[in-house]
């Protein structure tokens, strides 16, 4: 039976070992997860009409076993002299995965991936504070052994990152109640890591390593008082200047095809693009860029069936998309500077130096 007659029933039970180590209470919590990460045990409990203990002993588990963490997102302006770059890379035959291994040890690289298509491997790059865009881009990166060329473009608009992507599988009822506990941003933040109090800053170092740090641990730590704690976590919330996330591998919730497009979109029909893909079920980044391509889309898809749908339904109905650059990811190495592990799928080191201070790089997070 070809992908394209497999029914679902046939899909679910041909599922990918590594997909197996979540059943389906983990998958619930996730989802849940995903719309409010901060959420008390209780009040997740209550939402997935389970007990405080099963969903604590659960939570542990996941974090413990490297399959779920919940980390902090800085805002852009904290960590970053000017807007990403989309990087792809073409390596001499046979040394793609020697040249990652040494780009990985550049700080900057956000995300990294093996891919096949026009390019061996993809990655997004901060220019993080102190960073030397310029010799990165055109001297650091591509005078890396092996490399035979890069093709780096700004990000212009990201109105749909990696946060955003949602596993749609609870209720509307248990949606509404999940809302109630999400983050909101309801103040202006800062513009500048200058902005920024020391106590602060040693405060969202803890939070981007555990985004469901609770204040009193974070009191215990810093050596403050736990109203202290509370205040500062809940105003860098409130101004997001930090954003709590899911850190998963879509793998593990049965979307194991990953795939980065270039898309060439008329100048004019750009922002309804962004509108019209954002939104898709499938997207993990939908930003604007300058660069060969105008609009790149990196989604996760169940199967190749999946992708192909998306590229000549949800894209061929658009007779403003004029071209389309596919990039299909064959292992994905690092996402949100979190590595992942040898078998693909579970989290490893989480290496990152915000502000040069040692606070979050090397902790498992």
């Amino acid at each position: 039976m070809s992908a394209a007659t497999a029914t679902p029933a046939t899909r679910r039970s041909t599922r990918r070992p590594e997909e197996r180590l979540l059943d389906d209470v983990d998958l619930d919590l996730v989802a849940a997860l995903q719309i409010a990460p901060r959420i008390p045990v209780n009040a997740l409990a209550d939402v997935l009409a389970s007990s405080p203990s099963t969903v604590a002993r659960r939570l542990a588990r996941l974090r413990g076993e490297g399959l779920v963490r919940v980390v902090g997102r800085l805002d852009w302006p904290l960590i970053t002299t000017e807007n990403p770059r989309l990087v792809w890379i073409r390596t001499a035959p046979g040394r793609s995965q020697e040249v990652a291994r040494r780009i990985l040890e550049l700080p900057e690289v956000q995300t990294l991936m093996l891919t096949t298509g026009h390019a061996d491997i993809y990655g997004s790059v901060y220019p993080l504070l102190g960073t030397d865009i310029v010799d990165l881009l055109t001297n650091r990166l591509p005078g890396l052994p092996g490399i035979v060329s890069t093709e780096s473009q700004l990000v212009l608009r990201a109105p749909t990152v990696g946060q955003s992507w949602r596993l749609h599988r609870l209720t509307d009822e248990q949606t509404a109640r999940l809302r109630e506990h999400a983050d909101r941003v309801t103040a202006e933040g800062p513009d500048s890591p200058d902005q920024l109090s020391e106590l602060e800053r040693r405060v969202l170092e803890l939070m981007a390593a555990n985004g469901r740090i609770t204040a009193a641990d974070i009191a215990r730590e810093l050596g403050v008082s736990r109203s202290t704690a509370y205040r500062t976590s809940q105003a860098l919330l409130e101004c997001g200047a930090l954003c709590p996330r899911v850190e998963v591998e879509p793998t593990l919730l049965g979307y194991p095809l990953n795939a980065v497009m270039s898309l060439t979109v008329l100048p004019h029909a750009i922002p309804a693009a962004l509108d019209t893909l954002g939104p898709h079920p499938s997207a993990r980044m939908v930003s604007m860029v300058a660069g060969s391509a105008s609009v790149i889309h990196y989604g996760v898809y169940r199967d190749e069936e999946d992708l192909a749908r998306f590229i000549t339904t949800d894209l061929g109905v658009h007779p403003e998309i004029t071209t389309v650059n596919t990039c299909v990811a064959v292992r994905v190495l690092r996402r949100h500077w979190t590595e992942r592990a040898p078998d693909g799928v579970r989290l490893g080191e989480r290496s990152i130096d915000f502000w040069g201070t040692g606070g979050t790089r090397g902790t498992a997070g």
